[in-house]
């Protein structure tokens, strides 16, 4: 084992960097990014100072990994999670402005609603009665706000 460590060429850093990273693309989350950038950088180490004992080798490869998984989390996630289309995932903002029919009196202004397959809770700023329109104006969480609609 010790001789293995001892023959470590740059060329096994690079697979290590790669293996990580393919690791990565299978779904990870940016969990081994850090790991595989640590990994591309002992190569690039190892090249430039070919003397580098195995354990410094295994000391850079940790405080490097760890280095660059805190920089990933801290600096880089946010930019990885913006999307053009914030109201994709949120299926309560993508029935904003829908006219439904109330199928049970919302007492107080509370009740659910059958949009599609699905039974939503729904608030309103009154109590509306069995039959009348209403328009989803909103959306607290999974609860629509929802509003007469001024045509009923």
């Amino acid at each position: 084992m010790m001789e293995f460590l001892s023959a470590i060429q740059p060329w096994h850093w690079l697979i290590v960097g790669f293996l990580f990273l393919g690791l990565e693309a299978l779904g990870t989350g940016g969990f081994l990014l850090g790991t595989a950038l640590a990994g591309v950088l002992l190569a690039a180490l190892l090249w430039l100072f070919p003397g580098l004992s195995w354990s410094w080798q295994l000391v850079w490869f940790g405080l490097s990994s760890l280095v660059f998984t805190v920089a990933y989390w801290k600096l880089f996630r946010r930019v990885n999670e913006r999307s053009d289309n914030q109201q994709l995932n949120n299926r309560a903002v993508q029935l904003v402005g829908r006219v439904v029919e109330v199928s049970e009196p919302l007492t107080h202004g509370q009740g659910r609603v059958q949009i599609g397959d699905t039974l939503w809770k729904v608030k309103a700023s009154e109590t509306i009665e069995a039959g009348t329109q209403v328009v989803v104006v909103g959306a607290d969480g999974m609860t629509l706000l929802v509003e007469r609609h001024s045509q009923s």
